[in-house]
């Protein structure tokens, strides 16, 4: 059996209509339920849904074999993992946003605050040109910190960018682009090879519009 974890939500159900061009019967999981784990009806399949954060502990702990997260999960997380296929949904960018001021008068200047849900992308970010800041952790709406003087920008992540717009804010750098990743136990692709490998290769064909 082939467990894979699956963040709950859109990207659930954007994955499983992916799983199902490969001939997976997820009526069960469609379904309306509070259950957590399914499994398909030749029982090859378990899934599992999770937190989307969780998805990595579960894969880098062997719980699950497999796991679908956005980019900017993995990053967050840096978890022991082996990522294996871009599947070009859930895309969407993480940027540095704030008010359109800082565009000209630079976005770092002697000491800055930044609002985000992702701390260590962040401290990474800035790390890298050199630069620290002070991070300022938020689990709900982080455009509120420029808003409210809590913090100078925030680093989040931006699809339509409508929220930003409504708020006054704007795009000030990007980040990375995110989109949801195929990742795998480092064990389970030794132990489970040829089947891991045979859901891979057909999301993979899939992907690129080759005949199943």
């Amino acid at each position: 059996m082939i467990t894979i974890a699956l963040a709950k939500g859109r990207l659930a159900d954007q994955t499983m209509d992916l799983l199902e061009q490969l001939g997976m019967d997820l009526s069960e999981i469609r379904k309306e339920s509070r259950k957590l784990i399914f499994n398909t009806n030749d029982g090859f399949i378990r899934f599992i849904m999770v937190k989307p954060s969780d998805v990595p502990v579960y894969v880098e702990y062997g719980t699950a074999d497999i796991g679908i997260a956005g980019k900017d999960t993995l990053l967050e997380e840096g978890r022991q993992l082996y990522e294996m296929l871009d599947l070009k949904i859930g895309r969407c960018k993480l940027v540095v946003a704030g008010y359109p001021e800082r565009r000209q008068s630079g976005i770092i200047n002697t000491h800055i605050r930044v609002a985000t849900k992702y701390p260590n992308i962040t401290r990474n970010y800035f790390s890298s040109r050199g630069e620290n800041v002070d991070i300022i952790k938020l689990n709900g709406s982080v455009e509120l910190g420029p808003l409210t003087g809590l913090s100078d920008v925030i680093l989040d992540i931006v699809e339509s960018g409508k929220t930003l717009a409504e708020n006054g804010l704007v795009v000030l750098e990007e980040v990375c682009p995110i989109s949801a990743r195929l990742v795998v136990n480092q064990v389970s692709l030794k132990t489970k090879h040829d089947e891991i490998k045979a859901i891979i290769d057909g999301l993979r064909k899939l992907l690129e519009g080759e005949a199943l």
